[in-house]
């Protein structure tokens, strides 16, 4: 099936001093970061403001993360994180991410996160919503 261009996102971000160690090398944990804003503004984009999770209480959980660190990004570097949605069924989704060096596109992460919808009243999961993945809107 074909991925709506509402399931991509692309997103920029500049390597500051607190994401590196004290060689100027970003922490791998600071590419997680990265990648939590670049699904968020997916989301968002998606469907599923701030505002909906309020007034729903669903919310987009991650349940695994695989990540493959290929090269270091260092301190000042410009990245760009880009991520889709490439696979869905039931209560379950998984969205991708590539890290790159914006200079040149060299793919320095790559990574794969499941995610489920939860209500987080009852802390169970919820079915996704008909028409995902063009639409993470509840419409409740």
């Amino acid at each position: 099936m074909e991925i709506p261009d509402s399931c991509r996102i692309s997103t920029a971000v500049r390597v500051m001093y607190f994401d590196t160690d004290a060689g100027g090398v970003v922490h791998n944990i600071a590419y997680l970061r990265f990648i939590e804003t670049a699904r968020t503004l997916l989301a968002i984009q998606m469907g599923m403001s701030f505002e909906e999770i309020a007034r729903t209480g669903i919310h987009p959980v991650v349940t695994r993360t695989e990540a493959d660190y290929k090269r270091p990004a260092k301190l000042g570097e410009e990245l760009r994180i880009e991520g889709r949605v490439t696979e869905w069924s039931g209560i379950r989704f998984w969205v991708e991410f590539d890290v790159l060096r914006a200079a040149d596109s060299v793919l320095l992460v790559a990574c794969r996160q499941a995610l489920a919808l939860v209500d987080v009243s009852t802390g169970k999961p919820v079915r996704l919503p008909a028409g995902f993945p063009a639409s993470l809107s509840l419409g409740r």
